[in-house]
C-alpha cells in the first residue's frame, strides 16, 4: 500500500489518507467540497459543491498518476436527495462514456455541513 497526498486537495480531517494506492487501484477517500486554497466551501449550492468535490478527487488522482478517465466506481453522498438532478448535471460534465459505476444516496448529515461528498476508485 502507498499513501497518496497532495496540497491541491484538502488535507484529511481525521485518521485516514487522501487516497491509498494498492494492487493497481487508487482508493480516493470521500472528498468534501472544501477549496484547498481557502479552506472553505465554494459560494453557491449543490452545483458548486459538487464541482469542488470532483476537482479535489481529480487532484488526488493526478498526484497518483491517474485522472478521471481511470475512475471505475464512484460513491456520491448527498445531504438532500432533492439535490440529485443538480448534482448529476455537474457530475456528468466531468465524465465520458464508458461512465464509471456509481452509487448515490442521501445521508442524514455530512461533515462540516457539506451538501455532497464524493469518493472514487480508479484503475491505473
Amino acid at each position: 500500500m502507498k499513501a497518496i497526498s497532495t496540497n491541491n486537495a484538502p488535507a484529511a480531517i481525521g485518521p485516514y489518507s487522501q487516497a491509498i494506492e494498492a494492487n493497481g487501484f487508487i482508493y480516493c477517500s470521500g472528498q468534501l467540497p472544501i477549496d484547498p486554497a481557502t479552506g472553505a466551501f465554494p459560494e453557491g449550492g449543490i452545483k458548486e459543491q459538487t464541482r469542488q468535490s470532483i476537482l479535489n478527487a481529480q487532484a488526488i488522482l493526478k498526484e497518483a498518476g491517474a485522472d478521471l478517465c481511470n475512475v471505475v466506481k464512484t460513491t456520491v453522498l448527498l445531504a438532500d436527495i432533492a439535490d440529485f438532478a443538480a448534482m448529476n448535471e455537474v457530475y456528468a460534465s466531468f465524465f465520458n462514456a464508458p461512465y464509471p459505476g456509481r452509487s448515490a444516496f442521501a445521508v442524514r448529515d455530512l461533515p462540516k455541513g457539506a451538501l455532497v461528498e464524493i469518493e472514487m476508485i480508479a484503475a491505473k
